[in-house]
C-alpha cells in the first residue's frame, strides 16, 4: 500500500489516480499510524514552502514521515513542493526551515534573459544518472512536465538524480539511499510519469 500524505496542500486526488492507474493500492491520509504501516510513501505538493512545513507540522505528522523514511528506511518519493520542503532551507517569502533530509537550499529561478519565465511551467527533457533504476525504460533525455518557481540546489550534488536545463542547470530529482524527489509533476507527465511511478511502486533501494 502506497500512502500519499494529504497536509491540506497539493493535487492529492491526479497524484491518487496516477498510482491507481499503475495497479497500486492508495491511501490518501493526514494519520501518522497510515503512514507507518504503508509499504511506501508520497508526499505531494503545491504552494508556499513555509505554509507546508506548518501545515505538516500542524497535521502532526513529522513523527511518523521521521521515523518510517529516515529510521525505517522505508522507501519516499517526493513531488514538486514535496522535493523543495526536503531542503535544510527555503528562501521563499524570507528564510524558513525545511525537513533537513536533504542539506542544501532552495532559490527562486533568477534570470536576465527575459526568454526564460518565471514559474517554469511546461514540458522539459531531463538528463537522468545513466545507473539509476527509478528512470529505467525512459531513455537518455525524457519530458516531464514542471510548474515552479523555485529548485533545490544540493550542498553534495551526488544527491541529484537527474538535472534539466532551463537557463540554468538545476536538480531535476533528487536520490539519496531510500529517499527519491522530483522536482517535476510525474502525475501530470502522461506515459513517462506512470513508468516512473511504476519503477517507484517496484523500488527496493
Amino acid at each position: 500500500m502506497i500512502a500519499v500524505v494529504d497536509y491540506g496542500m497539493g493535487n492529492l486526488h491526479s497524484v491518487r489516480h496516477a498510482l491507481e492507474a499503475i495497479g497500486a493500492s492508495v491511501l490518501v491520509t493526514q494519520r501518522g499510524e497510515d503512514l507507518r504501516r504503508a509499504d511506501r510513501i508520497v508526499l505531494p505538493g503545491v504552494g508556499a514552502f513555509a505554509e507546508c512545513m506548518k501545515n505538516l507540522r500542524s497535521c502532526g505528522l513529522l513523527p511518523a514521515l521521521e521515523e518510517e523514511v529516515l529510521e525505517k528506511g522505508k522507501p519516499f518519493l517526493g513531488i514538486c513542493l514535496g522535493l523543495q520542503v526536503l531542503a535544510s532551507e527555503g528562501e521563499e517569502q524570507g528564510r524558513h526551515p525545511g525537513l533537513g533530509w536533504v542539506p542544501g537550499v532552495v532559490r527562486r529561478f533568477e534570470f536576465s534573459d527575459t526568454r526564460f519565465r518565471v514559474p517554469h511551467i511546461g514540458w522539459n527533457s531531463i538528463t537522468p544518472k545513466q545507473d539509476s533504476t527509478l528512470f529505467q525504460g525512459l531513455g537518455s533525455n525524457p519530458d516531464f512536465y514542471f510548474v515552479h518557481s523555485y529548485c533545490l540546489f544540493p550542498e553534495d550534488p551526488t544527491w541529484i538524480a537527474a538535472s534539466c536545463d532551463y537557463g540554468v542547470q538545476f536538480s531535476a530529482a533528487i536520490l539519496h539511499r531510500n529517499i527519491f524527489a522530483t522536482q517535476f509533476h510525474p502525475e501530470k507527465s502522461q506515459r513517462n510519469g506512470l513508468r516512473l511511478l511504476e519503477n517507484f511502486a517496484s523500488w527496493r533501494p
